[in-house]
């Protein structure tokens, strides 16, 4: 097994790691692994763009604020929020410096700034609605250039290394060969993304299978209010698109959604209409398929005219037209689907957690900024004043030593033995559809136990499977899908409340007592009883 050693170990290549790298390697050398093509991560697919005061005139620091704690329902922390709004220009700015294309009005040059729900004043600078494939696609070139960044695709990681003390050492990772190499750093920051794969329906790339959140909870870190999944509203329903998202941005340029017989209905649900925050919309779409048993709604923005609709929306515009629909002329046949997890590994916005040498930044960290519900696009906002942070934080932590790991320090990797695919892909496709139908956007106490029930036998299968077969890449992808399911089902179940992104019909007011977060911990009596394969050992 070879050992590879770096100043900082960076987990995952979306805008939070990618520019985490740009901002560190001024000061230290900088590896960063990638699981599949370092271009796929759910940045690149990020379509609305950033929300950010770049408009003093019509907007201000504090109303950003104001939104941003409104839509988090009491849940925020207020200096998170603070210095992710405050500092977000400066970083836009950085941004643009790099290279990246923000959309610019024609005669003026002035940014072009969308309005999305929630907001209530336009700040959010994209580029089309092709913005995360922008910022990805710049923050790329600009590390391929960078000496001192060291970019590894295919290498997908396994397991955390922690050292006799608790310090994490860096990680275990496997090759696209299948080969098993050991990564060691000064420090390591998680990036991973997000992990909208545990559901059935998703935004997110196939790539987004929680490996972060699983990673830091087997070494011990807090996993904070994994309850708070955001679904997006709107996803393109056809048989055969996947992964289609629809920009919340359509709405805030004046789509309406209808009923399948052409009703407005947004308005029976919420006075702010189409631009309610994502959790309202979403409920209010579930609700009307429920009542009336069609499988889809209606997203209708084709009063606007073709040519404007092509220059502003060119990703959604072609990708509909791709599967036979002209949204210049037709409405688009929309349904919701995991997209955002709020919660994640706990963390500062400087990425700092709970164990010593590891830090998380963007989707895979909670630092506080979104709350029970995140505002639209301050995601990216977060990730990359999250990035900047961290990698200021880390200037001076970083250690020339010769850390030789010892036995029981590096997780063991046995040999994978051949196993049918059909049996992973079975336990894959139900731990998916038990997320889908038990814990979606309406949740219950019955809905809940059922899913902790059956995510424990698809735990205890992929259990035995790991200590039988070992180490592979779909192996391991199933493990971590099945233990951040097991997560998210445990944090909805101690929240007897709705609030935010979690309803529970049982419990549909906001309960005051609630106002604080869902912390989970391995070895402290709140999470899940097996380890799905992960090596046993002391976490506190």
């Amino acid at each position: 097994m070879a050992l590879v050693r770096s100043d900082i170990l960076v987990i995952g290549s979306g805008a939070a790691g990618l520019f985490f790298a740009l901002k560190a390697s001024e000061y230290a050398e900088v590896r960063v692994l990638t699981k599949k093509k370092a271009e796929q991560s759910n940045t690149r697919y990020a379509q609305g763009g950033k929300a950010s005061v770049m408009d003093e005139v019509r907007d201000s620091f504090e109303l950003h604020i104001k939104d941003t704690i409104e839509a988090g329902c009491g849940l925020c922390d207020f200096e998170s929020v603070e210095i992710m709004v405050r500092e977000g220009p400066d970083r836009i700015e950085e941004l643009i410096d790099l290279g990246v294309r923000f959309s610019r009005d024609d005669s003026s040059g002035t940014l072009r700034l969308g309005r999305e729900g929630g907001h209530t004043r336009p700040r959010i600078v994209h580029y089309g609605d092709l913005t995360g494939r922008e910022l990805e696609e710049t923050l790329l070139r600009a590390c391929a250039s960078n000496p001192r960044i060291e970019l590894e695709e295919d290498r997908l990681a396994v397991d955390l290394v922690v050292d006799a003390q608790g310090r994490v050492r860096g990680c275990l990772a496997i090759l696209g060969d299948g080969k098993i190499h050991t990564y060691l750093a000064s420090n390591t920051v998680l990036a991973t993304g997000g992990a909208g794969k545990i559901y059935l329906y998703t935004s997110n790339p196939d790539v987004a299978t929680g490996d972060g959140i699983a990673m830091a909870y087997a070494a011990g870190a807090e996993i904070e209010n994994l309850e708070f999944v955001q679904f997006h509203p709107t996803c393109l329903y056809h048989t055969d698109a996947k992964s289609r998202l629809i920009s919340e941005a359509l709405r805030g340029e004046g789509a309406v959604l209808r009923s399948l017989d052409g009703r407005e209905f947004m308005k029976e649900y919420d006075p702010r209409g189409e631009l309610a925050p994502r959790d309202i919309v979403a409920r209010a779409i579930d609700s009307e398929m429920k009542q009336s048993g069609e499988k889809y709604v209606l997203l209708d923005i084709s009063h606007r005219p073709g040519d404007w609709l092509r220059e502003r929306f060119p990703f959604v515009y072609e990708t509909c037209l791709e599967f036979g629909i002209d949204i210049g002329a037709e409405p688009i046949p929309v349904v919701p689907a995991a997209h955002y997890m709020v919660g994640g590994v706990k963390a500062r916005i400087d990425g700092t957690t709970a164990l010593d040498g590891l830090y998380a930044i963007g989707e895979v960290a909670n630092s506080g900024c979104h709350g029970a519900n995140r505002l639209a696009s301050n995601s990216l906002l977060e990730s990359i004043v999250s990035a900047a942070r961290c990698a200021a934080l880390l200037k001076g932590k970083i250690e020339k030593d010769d850390y030789i790991p010892s036995d029981g320090e590096i997780p063991v990797a046995a040999d994978p033995k051949d196993l049918e695919t059909v049996i992973l892909d079975h336990d894959w496709d139900l731990a998916r559809r038990v997320m889908w139908d038990y814990v979606g956007i309406v949740r219950s106490d019955e809905r809940l136990h059922l899913a902790r029930q059956r995510m424990g036998q698809i735990g205890q299968t992929v259990s035995m499977l790991f200590d039988e077969y070992g180490i592979s890449s779909d192996m391991v992808e199933l493990r971590n899908i099945a233990l951040v399911s097991s997560l998210v089902i445990e944090s909805a179940s101690l929240r007897k409340e709705s609030r935010g992104l979690h309803y529970n019909m049982d419990w549909p007011e906001r309960d005051p007592a609630m106002e604080h977060a869902t912390i989970l911990r391995r070895g402290q009596g709140r999470g899940p009883a097996t380890t799905y394969g992960y090596r046993e050992g002391t976490t506190d």
